[in-house]
């Protein structure tokens, strides 16, 4: 049975929240209706994180290619982060919830910014869980800033060689692990711009639920995965390496 007990658990999940549009369109909804109940449904996976002892929860929130969808729908997104502060301002302060936002913050409307910006400096004491809130998000364009904030410094001689420790803290993740597990909901099979550096060694998991639709079991179910898979980071492991001393 999986618990907090259970060792191996992953130190960090990360979760693309995908398939609100298609779960609101096959009940006859409106596309906001799902992006309401998506929303809503944060709850009972930080609650499951909670539950399980998970440090680090990473959401995509909005990518920095969702601009492209209709001005009303980006709308209704710019305004869920003070939906989701208004609503579970409580759940972050009684278990001690820590909120990071991760992306370009400087792009969206002002009022969103400064409501994001709230939930980091009420939030920021607490330890117990850290929700990395990917907003305004995008993979390439992380590493593209990192190139150039490495390459600013390269030409003021502060760097004579750029290592992956150094792009890794140029990072919106500086300071924080890479996900262990990263989740993909909605039934499809890709990345979406998500976490591209950060994820060279995540275990995948894809859920064909959609994300209005992914609870704390379902999550129980990607983390029992997980616990099934043997993690070698390119390298081999110590059963594998003592059997290969032994034949040699």
């Amino acid at each position: 049975m999986l618990d907090k007990g259970s060792s191996g658990l992953p130190r960090h999940i990360a979760i693309v929240m995908d398939g609100n549009g298609r779960w609101a369109q096959l009940r006859g909804l409106p596309r906001m209706a799902g992006h309401r109940q998506g929303a809503e449904n944060m709850r009972s996976i930080i609650e499951e994180c909670l539950e399980l002892g998970i440090s680090f929860l990473t959401l995509y929130a909005f990518s920095t290619e969702n601009w492209k969808r209709p001005a009303e729908e980006v709308e209704y997104l710019m305004s869920l982060p003070g939906r989701f502060y208004e609503r579970e301002r409580h759940l972050l302060h009684q278990y001690q919830v820590r909120v990071i936002a991760i992306g370009n913050l400087d792009e969206i409307p002002a009022d969103t910014k400064e409501v994001i910006e709230r939930m980091q400096a009420e939030t920021a004491a607490y330890r117990r869980l850290t929700l990395l809130l990917a907003f305004n998000y995008g993979g390439r364009a992380e590493i593209a800033m990192a190139a150039e904030r490495l390459a600013v410094k390269w030409q003021a001689g502060e760097l004579e060689t750029i290592t992956e420790e150094d792009v890794a803290n140029s990072l919106y993740t500086a300071g924080f692990p890479d996900p262990d597990l990263l989740i993909r909901c909605g039934n499809e099979m890709r990345l979406s711009n998500f976490l591209l550096w950060q994820s060279a060694y995540a275990e995948l998991y894809f859920s064909e639920k959609l994300w209005p639709d992914f609870k704390g079991p379902d999550l129980r179910r990607a983390v029992a995965v997980y616990l099934q898979r043997e993690r070698r980071f390119g390298g081999l492991t110590l059963n594998s390496a003592s059997q290969q001393e032994e034949e040699v």
